[in-house]
């Protein structure tokens, strides 16, 4: 197996193994490589559905997703998916997955399916490289807050999915609800330390007013969005990505209108949070 920077400052591009059929011995350097960069990339992959499931049960628990489709035949398998027809994409801003339940997803593994010509990359950001950077009076200024995350705003009944034409697509508007997490956490497994806020969840700091919660909140935000700690990765036939949810951001980019994509996704479920 060999693991090599994908970028400056974000994830991994990991070649010489078949996730399909993956020793245990690959397995545990897996797990190194995932506890360190925070996103994997994996391309010319022979993957159908039955082993992605293999594959992420080999890793941990399966979270089903609230609000996403399932695949017909696999229903830990969700279906991120949109249509020639449609112009809204699922995930089209910057994001963690599951940061608004009580106990946040460890990870999702994404898997190509249907791909456009051109266009539908996903981008990342590495939020642990992102808060080593900080300055040492943010860093002062963050270390004891808490943060809500919420997902009302996106898929509630009210929520900015019901009035596009993905909605007919989604379920769960009964299952939307809050979370609040600390701002800074360690993460379980590298033991760093790491920004835990982002764009598409998190509302505004515990015990602060709204307004006051943005300008700090868009702050952190520009501070992350910057090149040295975010990647681009381009899809192919037989590409996987594995990222953590604890550490990164990622966004799926909506430039290819009039074409299909489908992804298979599965989340993996985490551990309680703990604060930085």
């Amino acid at each position: 197996m060999i693991v090599t920077p994908y970028s400056v400052g974000c994830g991994a591009l990991v070649s010489g193994i078949q996730l399909a059929t993956l020793s245990d011995n690959e397995l545990t350097e897996l797990r190194a490589a995932f506890a360190e960069h925070g996103v994997l990339f994996f391309r010319d992959q022979d993957f159908p559905p039955a082993q992605h499931l293999e594959f992420a049960e080999r890793f941990g628990s399966i979270v089903v997703n609230k609000f996403f489709k399932a695949t017909s035949e696999f229903p830990k398998i969700a279906e991120v998916r949109k249509e020639k027809t449609q112009q809204t994409n699922i995930g089209g801003g910057w994001h963690s997955d599951h940061s608004y339940d009580d106990i946040p997803a460890m990870g999702s593994i994404l898997v190509a399916r249907t791909l456009p010509a051109t266009g539908g990359d996903t981008q990342f950001a590495n939020l642990a490289a992102a808060y080593d950077a900080l300055s040492p009076l943010l860093k002062k200024r963050i270390a004891n807050l808490r943060a809500v995350h919420s997902n009302e705003h996106i898929y509630g009944e009210n929520g900015v999915y019901r009035h596009t034409d993905l909605a007919e697509q989604l379920g769960g508007m009964d299952r939307d609800g809050d979370a609040t997490h600390p701002v800074v956490i360690t993460h379980p497994e590298s033991g760093r330390k790491v920004l835990f806020v982002n764009p598409g969840h998190t509302i505004q700091f515990e015990g602060w007013e709204f307004t006051e919660s943005r300008t700090l909140l868009d702050e952190l935000y520009a501070h992350v969005n910057q090149p040295q700690f975010t990647c681009s990765f381009n899809w192919l036939p037989g590409s996987v990505t594995f990222w953590d949810n604890r550490c990164t951001w990622h966004q799926a980019k909506n430039d290819y209108q009039g074409q299909a994509r489908l992804m298979h996704r599965i989340t993996l479920a985490g551990s309680a949070l703990t604060a930085g």
